[in-house]
């Protein structure tokens, strides 16, 4: 017997909604409060990389990479993440059928995201917004003590990783109509920004 007969394999593209947002802004937070509140699948590529073995050469190129606020390769990236996803799918642990993917830090930079069109399949990306750059470090900071990442307590790696946002991530945007971008401010409540999103797209999210 083939092991294609053993394990299905899922050919469609993923239905996804992107959180997009500057380091700090809260999109893993909404991302698993909506995934809690709405059976979704949350999935945050910066808990994919992180939990890398050190060791592996994945890995060690990542940590690389991380350890100066550079981004991965972008090839490297959507073979991770998409070896990633099967994995999941594999174990029972997201059923594509029926939940929507939330990806949050993924794609960070056109090229990613030229990648992921052939994976997935958008029906909204979530934007959110905040100005205050000094405000958004501390957040970070605060976390990483709390959370142990170590790659996020040196100030100069975070104001690399807020640059690398500005120049590269936001001209995703463009990359996308912008019928299916919705912006929401966050600089308030983590549950401000959820009661937002959640009476924003009420329609898909329900």
């Amino acid at each position: 017997m083939q092991y294609e007969e053993i394990i299905p394999q899922h050919n469609e593209p993923f239905r996804s909604i992107l959180i997009f947002g500057p380091p700090g802004a809260g999109k893993g937070t909404l991302g698993k409060f909506l995934s809690s509140a709405g059976n979704h699948f949350h999935l945050s590529s910066g808990d994919i990389f992180r939990g890398l073995s050190p060791e592996s050469p994945a890995g060690k190129l990542y940590h690389n990479y991380a350890g100066k606020g550079l981004l991965l390769p972008d090839e490297v990236t959507i073979q991770i993440w998409d070896h990633f996803v099967h994995g999941l799918i594999a174990t029972n642990r997201y059923f594509p059928s029926q939940q929507l993917l939330l990806l949050d830090g993924i794609p960070r930079t056109i090229r990613q995201a030229d990648l992921l069109d052939r994976h997935i399949k958008i029906e909204r990306i979530i934007v959110l917004v905040i100005e205050n750059i000094d405000e958004l470090i501390k957040r970070i900071q605060r976390r990483a003590i709390i959370e142990k990442r170590t790659d996020d307590m040196d100030r100069q790696v975070l104001k690399t990783r807020m640059e690398v946002y500005q120049r590269d991530t936001i001209k995703l945007l463009k990359h996308y109509p912008e019928s299916v971008i919705s912006r929401f401010d966050a600089d308030q409540t983590p549950l401000g920004v959820l009661r937002d999103v959640l009476v924003g797209l009420s329609d898909l999210l329900q």
